[in-house]
Order: C-alpha cells, then structure tokens, then sequence
C-alpha cells in the first residue's frame, strides 16, 4: 500500500502496508495547539505536519541561516514512536530525498552502478558510501517489488535515514544521544530472484500460480541439502552440536508460521529427543514467558519481518538463547539478527494468503529435525526412510494438484455456507488450522481448525446437517480415531466431507452421503505437506467463486510489520 500526506510544500510518502504512530495524539494536540488543522483521523497526517513544525521552528531560531533536509527529517525521528518507513520529498529542497525506517521493512534498490573517478560504487566490493552516483534509485517495502529494475539492493537498518541530493546519496545512522547522525558505510547485496518469479504466467492469480508451483518451490527447498542417508544445512551446521544439548527447542512464530511448526513438532520431538514447545509470537511477549539461556529458539516467519516475531527475537536474545530463524527472505531482518537458519528458497510469494511457503517451511523444519537426530541410533531406521522419501514428495503434490477441478467443483457446493468446521489431529492438527486459516483469510467465511480429540468438549453442539465438516482422516497413529469421529458426526446428521489416504473411501465414509477427498499417502511426518493442498485449491475456489479478491485479502497485509 502506497499512502501518502502533504502539508505546505512537505510531502510525505509511507511505503509500507501498514504504520503505527503510537504518540500521533499527543503530536497531534500539540500541533493544534499551534495553529495547524487536520483533515483526517489517520495518525501518518501528523508526520508531514509535524516537519513544517520543525521547520518553521528551527527556521526562526536560525534566523538566515538555513536549516538542512536531513535536521528537519531526524527531529521528526526524534519525537516519532512506532513503526515506520517514510520518504520526506519537498519543493523547499529541491533534489533531495530523504527515506527513514524504524520498526518495519524499507528496501533501497540500486541501478546501474558507475566506477567514475570520484565516486565509491563498485561493480567488485559494492561498497556503499556517501558520493557514488547511480542511475537510479527504487524504495520497496518488499524485494519482489525491485527485482525487474535492479538485482542491487541495500535492507535499510532501523534509524537508518538515506539522504540522496543531487543524484549522490549517503547513509546516516540516526542515534536519540546525539544532535546529529553519524554517517555510516554499507555493502549492497545481490538479489538471487528471477523476474519471472513476480509474473502470473498462464494463471489467473497470484495464488492459484503458487499452489501450482509446490512441486518446484520444494524440490528447490531441498535441492542440495540430501546427500545418502544424510541431510546437509549448512546454516546451522555450526550450531547443531549446541541444539543437541538443548535444555528445550522452542518455536515461535504468527499465523501460518505457527502453524507449519505444529506440524514439524511431532518429528522433532521424536527424533531429537529434546522437549519441543510453540509459542505464538505475541502471546510470548505478552506474558514475558520463560527462556533460558541453555534453550533453543528458532523463529519462523516468511518474510523475515514480522513484528511481533521480531521482538521475540530480541526478547530472546536478550536471555541469551540461541536463536535460529527460517525465512524466505534472504538478507531480512529475521536472517540477519539470528545467530543461525535456514533459508526455505521457496521463491517469491506475493499472494497474501501464504501457500507454497508453508509446505516449505514444513519441509526445512523436517529436514531440521533429521541433521539434529543424526546421532541417535535409536531412529536411524525411521530417519533414513523420511529422508529416502523426500525426493518423491514433489511428485506426490504433482498428483495431489489434480484434484482441482474436484476442488472447484466442492468449492460451488459450499458458496453458500457461512460457516465451516475442519477436524484434524496427530500431525494433521495443524492442517486442520491452516486449512480453516486459508478459507477464513480470502474466503471471508468464518472456518475454524478444530483438535478432534476436543470435539466432545464443545464443537459438538454445532453439528447439524448444514454445517459443512471436514474431517482429515489419512492414515496414521491417529486413523482409527479419526474413523470414530466421522461416525460420531454422521450419527448427528453432520455434513461430512472427508480427506482419507487413497483407497480407504469405503473405510472412513458410512454413507454415500459424505464426499470423499483421497489424497497420496507418504511418511506421517510429511503427510501434513499433501493434505494441506486440497485445502489451499478450496480456499482459492470458494474465493474466485464468491468474487472476492484472492490476492489482496480485505484488512490483511502479506507482511504484519507492526504490532
């Protein structure tokens, strides 16, 4: 989202999707106090209102002598709490651009770089300093956004202020103890993405092109990283030895994120031997939740810039725990502040809603779990077999994508319903969570993910015969279970659509009236990467189908960078 303010020739321009100015009201009564007038209730109205203020201010104190662009930009930074990326532009200075971030994600895209005699950019070092002078300059809350202009980028730091003037650009280092910033040197990274990534291609939506893509984001995910009976991350073979004789492994993460680590925790509980908690993001930090310095925390998010995680991150490290993160983005601030991880090199992702990544971040934490298992003998033959299977697994989701004419032809008999339930345990509890999640982000329907071993506990009581259920029932330590639920729910008339492994329809379903959904069966600790894809295919169906739009969900941002 692109928003922007003005006020008496100061332009102000907020990239980011969202931002959140905790002290805009007090700001804001100040500036009322001294004459300025306000045209909406947004708290981003105060910023270009309040850098006329200190203008105006500084310009009187000062007399003749000028004040600079970049004074009246860090007073702002100054008195501003929250999260931000801004770029201050203004007619008073002329060929100046000045872009600040704190909180949240701000890109500097770099094009064409120059090795004239007095200037600092590099083709060799990519050195970045005060008087190169590029061709042009691009600022992204997002490297997918960049990637067709330039493959030279710059993550800015938070209270990092970029100063460009008359085509040369400088990087400052804003610091609240002292008058003026420092100027800082910075090296420019190589963006390793493909435009072709950021295209729709033969699709209609972003969505529906990633779903398709799973065979190849996982295949990339684990191109590399299996070798004979043995599985190499080279990010965390430094640390695996330390995670080894962790006193727990704690995964933090938010939405999807949280979910793909309740889907690997099983595994890595039973082939580490090491206690494995999850810890919704804002929920650890509200209640300030235990760490130890001897535990493992590994944090988990897509884009490598959610807030909350973040400051779990720092919460975190702050106990002194090592600190792991898997991401997707290279060179994020979740890959940069932890001491080791894991990149899940699933490609660009830019529908909202999080498909491809999840199945990755999935497959990583697996993975994760086999290089720290490798010395207990005890699952060796469990865990060459899991390893053995991983490469088949794209072609497992190739034959799990042809259900999606089935999976439309669902999605019309349930344009209807306001309401959807999804049963899931074992491994599959978390599927059951991420499935409701997908309907209930681009579908606008509300679904839950429900434990089934829970069902008695409540959700009972809202089973009738229009109230659409989807129960996952593919094999594993919890099928037989599962089978007792399904005759529970049939027996209160419910409305059952059920996803069972191939073969078993005539096992799970007691009547011709449950619809059937039969997915390929793999190793239970991967299960959750086939069976989720039936239910991103819905999602996406239900939405297109209702005229909603798929990739830019109502209220929801593809990355939360603010609290």
């Amino acid at each position: 989202m692109l928003e922007s303010h003005t006020h008496d020739g100061l332009l102000m321009v907020c990239l980011l999707r969202e931002i959140v100015i905790h002290n805009h009201q007090v700001l804001k009564e100040t500036l009322i106090r001294h004459g300025f007038t306000f045209e909406s209730e947004t708290d981003t109205e105060v910023i270009p209102k309040f850098a006329k203020f200190v203008f105006d201010k500084a310009h009187d104190e000062e007399g003749e002598q000028t004040v600079t662009f970049a004074q009246v930009v860090t007073e702002v930074m100054r008195q501003l709490e929250g999260a931000y990326s801004l770029i201050f532009k203004s007619p008073r200075y002329p060929n100046e651009l000045i872009a600040c971030k704190r909180g949240s994600t701000l890109i500097l895209g770099v094009k064409e770089l120059t090795d004239a005699n007095s200037g600092t950019f590099s083709h060799d070092d990519k050195t970045f300093t005060t008087i190169g002078k590029p061709k042009e300059f691009f600022f992204s809350s997002d490297l997918c956004a960049i990637v067709e202009h330039t493959k030279n980028y710059l993550a800015i730091e938070d209270d990092e202020v970029v100063h460009i003037k008359d085509g040369c650009v400088s990087i400052l280092k804003f610091d609240y103890g002292k008058e003026k910033p420092a100027s800082v040197q910075r090296a420019l990274s190589v963006l390793e993405m493909e435009v072709e990534q950021i295209k729709k291609g033969n699709y209609d939506h972003f969505m529906q092109k990633e779903i398709h893509e799973q065979p190849h984001s996982l295949t990339t995910t684990m191109r590399g990283r299996l070798r004979a009976n043995d599985v190499v991350l080279g990010g965390l073979k430094d640390h695996l030895k330390t995670i080894r004789h962790s006193r727990r492994i704690i995964f933090i993460g938010c939405g999807t994120s949280y979910n793909a680590a309740l889907a690997a925790r099983p595994f890595m509980e039973e082939l580490s031997g090491i206690p494995v908690t999850l810890e919704l993001a804002s929920d650890l930090l509200d209640r300030q939740g235990v760490m130890y310095r001897e535990d493992t925390a590994v944090f988990v998010s897509q884009s490598g810039e959610t807030a909350d995680t973040l400051l779990a991150l720092e919460y975190a490290l702050e106990h002194g725990a090592l600190c792991v993160g898997i991401t997707n983005t290279v060179g994020s601030t979740l890959a940069r502040k932890t001491h080791c991880g894991v990149h899940i090199n699933a490609g660009c992702e830019i529908g909202v809603a999080s498909t491809k990544a999840y199945t990755s971040q999935i497959v990583v934490m697996v993975m994760m779990a086999l290089a720290i298992g490798a010395d207990k003998i005890s699952t060796q033959s469990k865990r060459e077999a899991i390893i053995n299977s991983l490469p088949d697994l794209p072609n497992k989701v190739s034959e799990v994508l042809k259900l999606d004419n089935e999976m439309k032809d669902l999605a019309e008999s349930l344009i209807e319903v306001q309401s959807l339930l999804v049963f899931g345990r074992g491994y599959n509890y978390a599927t059951a969570l991420e499935g409701a999640l997908k309907v209930k982000e681009v579908a606008l329907t509300h679904s839950e993910g429900m434990l089934a071993g829970e069902m008695k506990h409540g959700p009972l009581a809202l089973v009738d015969e229009t109230l659409p259920i989807i129960v996952i029932a593919t094999r594993d330590a919890c099928f037989s279970k599962q089978q007792s639920v399904i005759q529970q729910l049939h027996a209160r008339k419910g409305r059952l659509i059920v996803m069972c492994s191939n073969g078993d329809a005539s096992s799970v379903c007691p009547s011709e009236s449950c619809r059937v959904i039969e997915v390929p069966q793999v190793a239970d600790c991967l299960q959750p990467v086939i069976n989720i894809v039936p239910l991103q295919l819905l999602a996406y169906h239900l939405t297109v189908l209702r005229g909603y739009d798929v990739d830019q969900p109502r209220n929801l941002a593809k990355s939360v960078t603010t609290q």
